[in-house]
């Protein structure tokens, strides 16, 4: 099968297609065939070993999973032996972060724990825009921030991948949503039912006083001073994408129980409630960019400039 294969640290560029055999899928695992995969941040961080100390998980000198790629969706093409929820020619998706990667495939092998149905509304693109990004945002706001009905809600970086689907997800919960985003921002996080949105580059939100039950920072370039400043007494801030020793030791050391970095972990139970979200039409994947398979490298390129609007996807192998 094809394959995109990362053999040594750098730059999207230095990913090479190639021929590799195709997997077997171990007792509780799923063989799906890769009819869509997204881009994710974490996969440029990973190809640069950025921060640093992720070597420690990633490998040392060279990458130690050589085919990238976390979200994918597809469909079933043979079982384990124990997977009995599943049969061919399900339409699945999944996320294999904590599970050896392997997404940028025409095949993958899927533990079926991190898989659920794909939802019936939701293209193959669409529905591989959804699991890290969007389960980040769920578990973010529903475990860390414990997100309650009517609450004051602030989005950092709403019109990103994770944030456009944070500002859909505390949507759901009637709770009132600011967002926070640029200029060229404002109409598309409106759009997604924000009900106030700030320009962080003319506004300074944290100036105006304003104070929220709940805050989710998609993009950690918040100082754990400025995040309690702008919370209510017993409010919850949970906060991602900490590159920076620094910053990470800040929030871990400073935070206490009201300040959380949230490492997404997905999970069958979170796609499906994602699923329900999708399916009952409040919550839709903002599609910035598609990119046919072979520009895997380009659509990377492209997510590491940082002005994605939504996310950025791939089509089949």
């Amino acid at each position: 099968m094809k394959a995109f294969m990362s053999e040594k640290y750098g730059p999207p560029e230095m990913l090479r297609m190639a021929e590799v055999e195709q997997p077997t899928p171990a007792a509780d695992e799923v063989l799906v065939k890769v009819l869509a995969v997204s881009v994710n941040p974490a996969d440029w961080r990973s190809m640069r070993a950025k921060p640093f100390f992720s070597r420690a998980t990633l490998g040392l000198l060279r990458p130690k999973h050589r085919i990238p790629g976390g979200d994918i969706a597809g469909r079933v093409e043979a079982l384990g032996s124990d997977v009995t929820r599943f049969k061919p020619g399900d339409e699945v998706y999944a996320n294999l972060l904590d599970h050896g990667l392997g997404g940028f495939a025409e095949y993958v092998s899927v533990p079926v724990e991190v898989m659920s149905f794909k939802p019936t509304n939701l293209s193959f693109e669409e529905a591989a825009a959804v699991p890290m990004a969007g389960v980040t945002a769920l578990q973010g706001l529903r475990h860390h921030g414990e997100i309650q009905a009517g609450q004051k809600v602030l989005i950092n970086g709403a019109s990103g991948g994770i944030g456009t689907f944070a500002v859909q997800i505390a949507n759901s919960y009637d709770s009132e949503v600011t967002g926070v985003t640029s200029t060229r921002n404002i109409d598309l996080v409106a759009s997604l039912g924000a009900d106030h949105v700030v320009d962080y580059t003319t506004t300074d939100f944290f100036g105006s006083g304003q104070r929220y039950d709940l805050i989710l920072d998609t993009i950690g370039n918040l100082s754990v001073r400025d995040l309690r400043r702008a919370l209510v007494d017993g409010g919850k801030a949970a906060v991602v994408g900490l590159t920076r020793m620094a910053k990470l030791m800040s929030v871990s050391l400073r935070g206490g129980k009201d300040i959380a970095m949230v490492s997404a972990h997905v999970a069958t139970k979170d796609l499906e409630f994602l699923s329900d979200l999708i399916e009952a039409g409040k919550v839709r994947p903002q599609i910035d960019r598609r990119y046919p398979f072979a520009e895997i490298p380009a659509a990377i390129s492209y997510l590491e400039q940082g002005h994605a609007r939504g996310k950025v996807v791939v089509g089949a192998p």
